[in-house]
């Protein structure tokens, strides 16, 4: 959904034709897959982080066109909103100095980033709910000018039957909200890892992947609040997925946004078939490429989102590649602690992976699901059923299971050790404390009370300072 289109209005016969494609390229993806097309050796990584963009007073500021034009980057782009953006990162392959590496490209990034919004009078900053975010802000007056996005927000609610998106979270308190559009889903922002696995292992990374998405969402949460609400610590899971929800998926079972609906037994391909006989299509855009491009396979996917997500792409010499997009974590705190969480993941999931009895024999499905929606909702406080069929506190299983085998999963990586120790030192802090984004906020809540500008303030102060969440005062 990063690519740009050239129409929002479409005919039956676009969507017979996109159908057609699609039918095509997943038969044709089976086969490529059964011939080896895809590439087999590399591990590599790379991420997307959503920001927003702030005004002086800590409001959304809706100027993403003009700051874009201004920094002239590529690998600064639109997101949904006016006023939020996403940042890249380069691709980086898995061994060495590859997490400092990613985390100097990001810092210098985000610095040029700050200076550019500084001379537009406005800021940034990296959360997954903005505290100071307001209903009123999220209307289509405030959606990015990109045909895209408004194509988006047309097919939705028109696969709804116009009727509107109705939020409804029970947290800590609850809330109740119902929109005409899609722009509820900007109020959550993400940072994804991105990793790339050999293709005749990519079933066992991609199972890893779902298995660690709670203790994942447990130690990144940072979403607790919204319109000043106090709700799940990470409150972007619920929001996303009740609002990217369409009416023909619900009456097909399958929603747009979830946790998926099962392990991968024996393919890749399965994700794809699935998305072929269980998601109608939403954006029939008609590409004129080769066939092997999977141009249509490739935007469907895009228009679901699995908090996992496969992706095929094609490296510059034209050879397929297999990836799961890690979509499980917030935005922010600091660039170190998103860092150290992409060290928790990729780690875990290589030693997992590589395990020679497949974990997920010892966790159904069902429970990784389950583990992953009870993190989501109580963080590091959060009781989880791990591979013994044990309950854990997360932060013991973390301290006692996880963080040992992603030092193990990062040194079979070829993570030089210095980068290894860093990233995980910052993870055992912050388990140990009990302090990541979303505790952090509630503290400082607590202490403070109710004042959603006054911790945005301090939250800023902070993030600007570099330090991780485990060290930020109350």
């Amino acid at each position: 959904m990063g690519q740009e289109i050239s129409n929002i209005e479409f005919s039956a016969e676009d969507y017979a034709v996109f159908q057609a494609h699609l039918r095509q390229e997943t038969v044709l993806l089976g086969k490529m897959l059964n011939s080896g097309n895809f590439d087999d050796q590399a591990h590599v990584t790379g991420f997307e982080l959503e920001a927003w963009l702030l005004d002086h007073n800590h409001f959304p500021a809706p100027i993403n066109t003009t700051f874009l034009e201004r920094i002239n980057n590529p690998l600064v782009v639109p997101e949904l909103s006016r006023f939020n953006i996403e940042l890249n990162g380069t691709p980086q392959s898995l061994q060495g100095f590859a997490l400092s590496r990613l985390e100097a490209e990001l810092s210098n990034t985000w610095r040029r980033c700050l200076h550019v919004a500084h001379e537009l009078e406005a800021t940034l900053i990296m959360i997954g709910t903005l505290p100071t975010l307001r209903n009123a802000d999220l209307c289509l007056a405030n959606i990015s000018p990109f045909k895209r996005y408004l194509a988006l927000n047309e097919q939705v609610i028109k696969a709804r039957s116009g009727l509107p998106i109705r939020l409804d979270i029970q947290g800590r308190e609850r809330l109740i909200v119902s929109h005409h559009d899609v722009m509820l889903e900007a109020a959550t922002t993400s940072f994804q890892v991105h990793l790339q696995a050999p293709a005749k292992q990519f079933s066992r990374y991609f199972n890893a992947s779902l298995l660690l998405s709670a203790p994942l969402v447990a130690i990144a949460a940072n979403s607790p609040f919204l319109f000043e609400k106090s709700l799940w610590d990470e409150t972007r899971i619920p929001v996303f997925e009740q609002v990217a929800n369409t009416g023909n998926d619900a009456q097909s079972g399958a929603q747009r946004v979830s946790f998926g609906s099962g392990y991968i037994s024996t393919s890749p391909e399965e994700c794809f078939q699935e998305n072929l006989a269980s998601y109608p299509v939403l954006l029939p855009i008609n590409f004129h490429g080769e066939a092997s491009e999977l141009q249509h396979l490739r935007f469907h996917n895009g228009t679901i989102w699995r908090w996992n997500r496969p992706l095929i792409g094609f490296d510059a010499e034209g050879t397929a590649h297999l990836r799961v997009e890690h979509r499980v974590m917030p935005a922010g705190p600091s660039i170190s602690d998103m860092v150290a969480n992409a060290a928790l993941y990729l780690g875990a999931a290589c030693f997992l992976a590589n395990l020679k009895t497949p974990p997920e024999r010892d966790l159904s499905f069902e429970t990784a699901r389950d583990n992953f929606y009870l993190a989501a909702r109580d963080g590091l406080d959060a009781q989880l059923q791990w591979l013994d069929g044990k309950q854990y506190n997360v932060r013991d299983l973390l301290l006692d299971e996880l963080l040992p085998i992603a030092a193990q999963g990062l040194k079979m990586l070829g993570i030089a050790e210095e980068d290894r120790q860093r990233y995980l030192a910052i993870l055992h802090s912050r388990v140990r404390s009990g302090q990541n984004g979303a505790a952090w906020q509630r503290a400082y809540i607590d202490a403070h009370g109710r004042d959603f500008f006054s911790l945005t303030a301090a939250y800023l102060e902070h993030q600007y300072s570099g330090m991780p969440v485990h060290e930020w005062a109350i």
